[in-house]
């Protein structure tokens, strides 16, 4: 099953992606892609890695995220992606047009042949008014295109406010 859970920043997103992830009843990989450029990131990383179970596997990875899909999804696995929108960001700040749409299609070719569970996780920037910077509005879009392409092939979709997730595809909760 492939799921994609958005919400705001602080909306409950990984709570509810961690909480399907341990009531899946599979082996739980957790999948991050953030990096720790500086203090205040290094304490919602460390923030996070005290609410996840001692058991679940952890991969960082900021830019190859289809390979290791790939390399870790497997009938009873659970895999949980958090966040694609930190991955899109580092990929962003390469400044390499040509890596961020490889990588970017490498994930959505390889999604409809994951095995096991695969659990996504990214913050809904499009709710806001359009950013003045051009890097800034390219994030938004580039967000939003992902999200769009991604909702396509999940089999649930997820929009989570105030820790309230609303199913906007697929089975409820």
């Amino acid at each position: 099953m492939l799921e994609l859970i958005l919400g705001g920043a602080r909306s409950g997103k990984s709570r509810l992606a961690e909480k399907l992830a341990s009531e899946s009843g599979l082996a739980v990989s957790y999948i991050a892609t953030s990096q720790a450029l500086d203090g205040e990131m290094s304490a919602r990383i460390e923030q996070h890695r005290q609410r996840r179970p001692a058991s679940w596997a952890l991969v960082e990875e900021p830019l190859a995220l289809a390979r290791v899909l790939l390399e870790l999804a497997e009938p009873g696995r659970c895999l949980l992606v958090d966040c694609l929108t930190l991955w899109l960001s580092n990929l962003l700040l390469l400044d390499d047009q040509a890596r961020l749409a490889a990588e970017r299609d490498a994930l959505l070719d390889c999604l409809d042949r994951l095995p096991g569970r695969i659990i996504l996780v990214s913050n809904e920037t499009g709710l806001g008014v359009v950013p003045m910077g051009a890097l800034s509005r390219r994030f938004v879009d580039e967000a939003g295109w992902l999200h769009q392409a991604l909702a396509e092939c999940c089999q649930r979709v997820v929009f989570t406010v105030a820790g309230l997730p609303m199913v906007l595809k697929g089975e409820a909760l």
